[in-house]
């Protein structure tokens, strides 16, 4: 037991430190999860801004203090704080973008997004010490405003693709000159020696979106798939949606997989998606249905159909295909953006019987 207090804000932290990190990843965990309940809700994105502010006031005001341009016994006495403030900033960040990115995520191609979103946020648990460096701290700067941007650019235009993409990477590229040639000012004999590791760094970070971007692992915020399933029957009454299922185990309806359709003659196959997007985003999505060929090893395209989807319903906008020829074997329909990228998919397996199926009604 400790029997005097602690002689500064140093050591009082370095007293709780192993309680103090994990603390701050939590408080900044449940913020996030109570207010990103939506993307282009108002909230949400003024607590990113949030993080984002604090983060890089915290760097502006580590090296001010540590380089003995703010002198003052408060300044001595925050300076121990400041790496605190930007863990505190980036987990937050990290937590947002980990419930909102893993929303939108179809894990056949963006898993590898959602898990080095993942590991950036277990892991700025133990960043507290690289957080006294400039290039660490602005190179995860730089990683965080792109993941920002490039969902919050098309939730305030109301447009996605890649132009949008673009257009997201040039101006989080214009704020970073514009930090770091003001950093530069104000602290020059900290950025001189490092400007070019820091430009490296941030050149490879900027390389490795648009590689994540190109091959679709990024999800296609801010359209997220809520709903998805196959059906014997889609019928729309009244503004609500009247879907004909085969009745699943509680545990199917969560992991969805090994989905089975019992097809009976002359039956039709129905596929239902409700898709979120924004407010004021309107776009198109494409079912695009395939079957697996086992003799040619490959998903042969069978039709794809596209439709309109209007943004601010809550649980997505509904639509539906449906085939009427298929064959027994495994299914699946990618639901796509208008440029091709995946938002989710619905895999299932069709096997032929002589009497139609039992199912159940559900309402969308």
């Amino acid at each position: 037991m400790r029997r005097y207090l602690p002689k500064s804000t140093e050591e009082l932290l370095h007293w709780y430190e192993r309680y103090i990190s994990p603390l701050t990843l939590l408080i900044a965990f449940t913020l996030d999860t109570l207010a990103f309940k939506r993307v282009d809700v108002l909230l949400s994105n003024l607590l990113l801004f949030s993080y984002l502010a604090l983060a890089a006031a915290s760097i502006v005001l580590y090296h001010l203090i540590q380089s003995g341009r703010l002198r003052g016994k408060f300044f001595l006495n925050i300076l121990p704080l400041m790496p605190l403030g930007m863990q505190f900033g980036f987990g937050g960040l990290f937590s947002g973008f980990v419930i909102l990115y893993s929303q939108s995520a179809a894990y056949a191609t963006s898993w590898i997004f959602v898990v080095l979103l993942a590991v950036l946020l277990i892991g700025n648990e133990r960043f507290r010490k690289l957080y006294t460096g400039f290039v660490f701290q602005a190179s995860i700067l730089f990683a965080t405003l792109l993941s920002f941007l490039i969902f919050f650019l098309p939730v305030v235009t109301g447009k996605i693709g890649t132009t949008v993409f673009l257009v997201s990477e040039a101006i989080a590229v214009g704020v970073m000159i514009l930090f770091v040639r003001g950093f530069g000012f104000l602290a020059p004999e900290v950025y001189r020696p490092t400007r070019w590791t820091l430009l490296k760094s941030t050149a490879s970070i900027f390389l490795i979106f648009n590689v994540l971007y190109f091959t679709n692992a990024i999800p296609p915020l801010p359209l997220a798939l809520k709903q998805a399933g196959v059906y014997h029957k889609v019928v729309r009454i009244n503004g609500e949606y009247h879907l004909q299922a085969e009745p699943l185990k509680w545990y199917q309806r969560y992991l969805q997989y090994n989905t089975v359709f019992h097809k009976a003659p002359g039956e039709t196959v129905y596929v239902f998606t409700s898709v979120f997007a924004p407010t004021r985003l309107s776009t198109t999505v494409t079912h695009e249905w395939q079957r697996y060929h086992p003799i040619l090893d490959e998903w042969l395209e069978v039709s794809d159909v596209s439709f309109p989807i209007q943004g601010g319903r809550d649980g997505g906008y509904r639509g539906y295909t449906l085939q009427d020829v298929t064959v027994p074997g495994d299914w699946r329909v990618n639901v796509r953006t208008e440029d091709g990228r995946l938002i989710g998919r619905v895999s299932f397996r069709i096997e032929d019987v002589v009497t139609r199926a039992t199912t159940t009604e559900e309402i969308r």
